[in-house]
């Protein structure tokens, strides 16, 4: 739509703009109610013209020849907290002024509007000089002024005053990014005259925000004390001014708001330097129709993503708040719910443990029990196999050695004692006792992990249940983890107490071993060789040395010897692998048990003897009833946003029907 364009000194007698066109009127009114129901809070951007400017830039001034009244105005900052200010045209005779904050509404005289703005920002940021990001509105209808909503928020200063904090700076800077920041601001960037723009605090805030100044206009104050070459900053544009600029000269004194325009026209008519300056781009009343219509498009523009917004967030809050659970109110409802959720982290335990389903948590690899299960059955394997009990060649025959000559006694030639092979059995063993009880604890201690962490997701929405389940939880891990590590510690026993074994591939395997028996004996007698070998080849073991062996000089011990150890080298194979199968064979029992049929004494002690555990349940969480109330609130506000805009809507609609 097009602007009536008022110019030169004819604009000092004409109202600033006249009477809004009716179609864009309530596109105003539908975002200044969106603004008051705060629907910004609810992630909701609706686009808003932010006044931003060093301190004594002239922000205040330029507002009030806006809005025609009086606002705060001080040497040092006056600005303290974000003051939305909405000018609505109105064509009645005289004028209606109020103050909105803190949910009141209060009714303010023209000559007290600066008084009642201080005592507001007094009740919202406390007495002193401290800033506040909770915004004050003020609303001011009158006749002439431009149908505009505005935020004018704290002048950027960086050296504290008395009563200021020391991060006063920071405190500014962060209200100000948190305004400008969304796309759909406009900033409006007050700058002085009398400075060189590119210095100006202001200006590098918003090219972080606008790098190509896209939505930000430049409003140039003071034009009167500092004439001579502004014609060539605004128009050099060295600062990226997207937007463009406007020179106003602001009302000086007593002068009344008609006087000042006067005086404002006459100067830019008359002044040898400001006279060169595109009357385009000069005076109040300009100022005034270009942010009526960057405004205008800015809306309507905005305007479908807004509604779309809205209504996705509206329906994302209405489902979230269907998925909470509902408040318990009886005895009756607790039980069922706690079984509910007892029974759905079961059926979960089950995937995950025992079936090897991962639907529940495709992507959290940590929770894939019966993978991570072979992967530690796996670890334990690798350990026995690398650990010092499974070198074979290492101090070959020594251990053998010593332990035949530990149990020789009265007996026939070459009997090959047993006691000797369960020493040596034994001390292995308890040698690698560690490794399937630290297995066995690791084990238990995932299924904490997983059983925590399962039970947490199916009773968060009810806190007492999950710190009550979580605690039962644990202490049936915990048991569990103590009868299985004694079990553990069993079957390490039990291999201690004799070598036995049923499978074929012992025989085979020691056969095969002591093949090469007369070989090696030939090799530590040396008959017929010099020098004498300090090493054999051994089939399964590699290279041996054998030089320690020869002061042994009864051959007899040494084939007994061999004997024994190849005896243990082929039981020590079958060993390995039964531990490992053991330990699997037990902890899966031990789960399919847990996730069957122990998991269900946490609901014993949870109910407890009195039910007490069941009463627990009806108290809420504070978190929760927040988490309720707020989704409830948000609610009513989308609600209340999503038919403010559809009555305007039908409005617009209504007036293009009337025009066609």
């Amino acid at each position: 739509m097009e602007e009536p364009k008022v110019v030169g000194a004819a604009a000092a007698q004409a109202p600033i703009i006249s009477s809004y066109n009716d179609k864009i009127r309530p596109l105003l009114d539908v975002i200044d109610r969106l603004r008051l129901l705060m629907v910004m809070k609810e992630g909701i951007q609706l686009p808003t013209i932010v006044v931003v400017g060093d301190q004594s830039s002239g922000k205040s001034s330029v507002l009030e020849s806006l809005a025609g009244v009086n606002l705060p105005r001080s040497q040092g900052i006056c600005t303290r907290v974000p003051l939305i200010i909405r000018l609505q045209n109105h064509a009645r005779q005289g004028l209606e002024l109020y103050l909105e904050y803190n949910g009141k509404t209060v009714p303010v005289e023209e000559p007290q509007i600066a008084t009642a703005i201080n005592i507001a920002t007094d009740e919202v940021a406390g007495p002193g000089k401290s800033i506040s990001d909770i915004p004050l509105t003020l609303v001011v209808r009158k006749d002439g002024v431009p149908d505009l909503t505005m935020v004018d928020l704290p002048g950027i200063t960086r050296v504290p005053v008395h009563g200021q904090p020391d991060n006063i700076y920071e405190q500014i800077r962060d209200i100000i990014m948190q305004y400008i920041t969304p796309k759909e601001s406009i900033i409006l960037n007050v700058l002085s005259a009398t400075v060189d723009f590119s210095t100006c605090e202001s200006i590098r805030m918003s090219q972080q925000v606008d790098k190509n100044g896209e939505r930000t206009l430049a409003v140039v104050t003071k034009v009167d004390r500092a004439p001579e070459g502004l014609v060539d900053k605004v128009t050099a544009d060295d600062v990226n001014i997207g937007l463009g600029y406007v020179c106003v000269r602001n009302r000086i004194g007593d002068e009344s708001y008609e006087e000042a325009r006067k005086e404002e026209a006459r100067l830019f008519e008359t002044n040898a330097h400001l006279s060169r300056i595109d009357k385009s781009i000069v005076g109040v009343h300009v100022l005034a129709q270009k942010l009526v219509r960057i405004q205008a498009n800015a809306i309507a523009k905005c305007l479908p993503e807004i509604v779309k917004n809205i209504s996705a967030k509206l329906d994302a809050n209405v489902s979230e708040l269907e998925k909470m659970p509902k408040a318990l109110t009886s005895i009756a409802d607790a039980t069922q719910a706690m079984m509910r959720i007892i029974q759905a982290a079961k059926e979960s335990l089950k995937k995950l443990l025992w079936r090897g389903e991962f639907d529940e948590y495709p992507e959290d690899n940590t929770k894939h029990g019966t993978a991570r299960f072979v992967e530690m059955l796996n670890w334990l394997s690798d350990e026995l196999h690398n650990c010092e009990e499974s070198n074979l060649s290492k101090d070959f025959l020594t251990e053998e050695i010593k332990g035949l000559e530990d149990a020789r006694g009265i007996e026939l030639p070459n009997f090959l004692p047993c006691e000797a092979f369960l020493r040596i059995l034994r001390r292995k063993v308890e040698r690698i006792s560690c490794l399937p009880i630290k297995f066995s604890e690791k084990y238990w201690d995932y299924i904490d992990d997983v059983v925590m962490s399962v039970l947490t997701r199916h009773s968060e929405m009810y806190y007492h249940l999950k710190v009550s389940a979580k605690g039962a939880a644990h202490n049936l891990v915990q048991k569990l983890r103590e009868q299985s590590i004694n079990r553990v510690k069993e079957i390490v026993e039990m291999e201690k107490l004799t070598g036995y074994t049923c499978n074929p591939d012992y025989m085979m395997e020691w056969n095969k071993l002591m093949k090469e028996q007369g070989h090696f004996i030939n090799q530590i007698s040396g008959k017929n060789m010099w020098p004498l070998p300090c090493s054999v080849n051994l089939q399964g073991f590699g290279e041996i040395q054998i030089e320690h062996l020869r002061q042994h000089s009864n051959l007899s011990i040494l084939q007994q010897a061999f004997d024994l150890k190849m005896r243990m080298v082929a039981y020590w194979k079958i060993f390995k692998v039964r531990l490992v199968d053991s330990m699997a064979l037990h902890l899966r029992y031990h789960v399919h048990n847990l996730v069957h049929h122990d998991i269900d004494e946490i609901v014993k002690e949870l109910m407890g003897p009195d039910g007490h555990g069941i009463k627990m349940m009806l108290v809420e969480s504070p978190a929760i009833v927040a988490k309720r109330e707020k989704l409830k609130n948000s609610i009513k506000v989308l609600k209340e946003s999503k038919d403010s805009v559809a009555k305007i809507m039908d409005r617009i609609v209504a007036y293009d029907a009337c025009l066609v």
